[in-house]
């Protein structure tokens, strides 16, 4: 597994504080981010999941605690939205550049609204996916906000 992606060295260029951290991907998990908390031995809130939707038919992502749900009327709202929906999974592919299970919210091929949940600021540090499956970074949330410039919001 190669350690360098397009999400790594986004964060590289950024000047971004990161660990990376490899863990081995289920494809048959039900829920790939629990599954990934699990294979890590990390707690499922802080282990943080990339979501890919439609706000108002328009690209957007949101990062969230593995253990949660987006509430899609909070999300859109959030982005100034009527409606969100989860895009479709080939949609998703073709617009981050990433396959389902390896989708990182960094070095994405398009630059979309990206909302980070809250409540990854009760973790000092949280990891997300950094751009292939069985790969996490490890950053503070505080970074991610900040390279992605990201929006904080309560969306679960």
């Amino acid at each position: 597994m190669s350690k360098t992606t397009r999400a790594t060295l986004a964060l590289q260029q950024a000047g971004i504080a990161f660990t990376i951290h490899a863990y081995e991907y289920d494809s048959n998990a039900e829920r790939i981010g629990l599954q990934a908390a699990e294979a890590m031995g990390a707690d499922p809130a802080s282990v943080l999941k990339t979501l890919m939707v439609l706000v108002d038919n328009r690209p957007a992502c949101v990062i969230l605690p593995s253990d949660q749900e987006v509430n899609l009327k909070k999300l859109a709202a959030a982005l100034g939205g009527k409606a969100a929906q989860m895009m479709k999974p080939a949609e998703a592919e073709r617009i981050t550049g990433y396959h389902v299970g390896g989708i990182s919210p960094f070095g994405q091929k398009k630059r979309v609204p990206t909302v980070l949940e809250q409540s990854a600021f009760e973790h000092a540090e949280v990891f997300i996916n950094g751009g292939q499956r069985g790969l996490q970074v490890k950053l503070a949330p505080r970074a991610a906000v900040e390279v992605l410039e990201a929006k904080v919001a309560g969306v679960v």
